[in-house]
């Protein structure tokens, strides 16, 4: 089957047919594994839900991609000040 990549916000998408999604056993909201190899990328269907870690997340974090402190004016009721 060839359909195409479209954009949706900043990321690119490749659009599953229903009955693609019916013939895998998927639907909205499955959890799927993404793997890369020299031939290209699977898909494939997984029960696991991923276990963030906090020191996994923070590792993604880089210059290109962390913004500065926004301001959001002076406290007007209970806020924690910093």
């Amino acid at each position: 089957m060839q359909t195409e990549i479209k954009k949706w916000g900043n990321s690119a998408v490749v659009r599953l047919p229903a009955r693609m999604l019916a013939q895998l056993k998927l639907e909205v909201g499955s959890s799927v594994e993404l793997t890369v190899d020299e031939t290209g990328f699977r898909i494939e269907r997984t029960t696991a839900k991923p276990k963030l870690k906090l020191d996994d997340l923070l590792a993604e974090i880089t210059p290109d991609n962390r913004h500065e402190p926004i301001e959001w004016g002076t406290s007007v009721g209970r806020e924690v000040a910093m």
